[in-house]
């Protein structure tokens, strides 16, 4: 048997939608393998409606690495302890499901290598942006079809704070709120300030961070599901965030914040969370794993 321990991630960034994502430290750990049965146990956030144990994430991304290889699934045994919110913008889905590519590439003896266990995820999340950031930690730029991820290191010092509220955004009921075409003018401001993160952060320009989460494509249009979020953004940003944005779909709210203003913002924060909670994380490197 394996253990993999696999980071939450907020994606988008604002400007980056489907594109940009960003390790954190609050981890996702699973410990399984091939077994004589399927067999799922799980603690932790909110509650698994399984009609049977074969249909959790992990297990579904155990048979689609498996058939990646070329191979029928052995069944399949996994433990897991999960502490990242559902349905709140953190990739919890992300997150189960590298864990369960991850354990297949283990049990196959690395033959996928973690730019599979990557394309697997990615192709069961129907985007890059949170499978590369649990995959391979940092900031992360991935585009599909083909599968491609690059991770850039975040610069230490900094950490992310989150509000989570306790309601619930499915992502799919936010992105039925999307437009199916955008004005080209809201298409190329957001493609500048998309490509503005990795260049500010790899050049310690912070400054330039404000304003590379600017977005024109998705987070107004998403405001009827997670009323306040506008507002919490303005509240972290007035309070010294370098960059404020929703959390992937949402419904949380994260801001990129240097240490000694961390608890400041988190503050800030603190009316959006509400009766969730607001938590300060650390950007988290690779998903790890050893045997057990």
């Amino acid at each position: 048997m394996w253990q993999v321990r696999v980071p939450a991630s907020v994606a988008n960034l604002g400007s980056g939608f489907d594109a940009l994502g960003l390790g954190l430290a609050l981890f996702l750990e699973a410990r399984g393998g091939p077994a004589e049965a399927d067999g799922f146990a799980y603690q932790g956030e909110g509650e698994l409606d399984l009609e049977s144990p074969e249909q959790s994430l992990l297990h579904l991304a155990w048979r689609a690495a498996w058939a990646a290889l070329g191979e029928p699934a052995p069944p399949f045994y996994v433990e897991v302890f999960n502490p990242i919110p559902l349905a709140r913008g953190l990739g919890s889905s992300a997150a189960a499901r590298v864990a369960g590519a991850a354990l297949a590439d283990l049990a196959s003896g690395g033959r996928l290598g973690r730019d599979g266990v990557f394309a697997v995820a990615a192709e069961l999340e129907g985007h890059p942006d949170n499978a590369g950031a649990s995959t391979y930690g940092g900031l992360v730029v991935g585009v599909g079809r083909p599968w491609r991820a690059v991770h850039l290191p975040v610069p230490d010092g900094l950490l992310v704070a989150v509000a989570v509220p306790s309601f619930a955004v499915p992502t799919a009921e936010a992105r039925a709120l999307l437009a199916r075409q955008v004005a080209r003018e809201d298409a190329v401001f957001n493609l500048a300030r998309a490509a503005l993160w990795p260049a500010a952060l790899a050049t310690g320009r912070w400054d330039l961070l404000a304003e590379a989460a600017q977005d024109r494509l998705h987070q107004h249009a998403r405001e009827p599901l997670m009323p306040g979020a506008r507002e919490a953004i303005e509240a972290a940003q007035r309070a010294g965030a370098l960059a404020a944005f929703v959390a992937g779909a949402g419904p949380a709210v994260a801001a990129l914040v240097e240490r000694h203003k961390a608890d400041r913002v988190a503050r800030a924060l603190g009316d959006y969370a509400g009766e969730g909670r607001v938590y300060l994380l650390q950007v988290a490197e690779a998903y790890t794993w050893k045997e057990i």
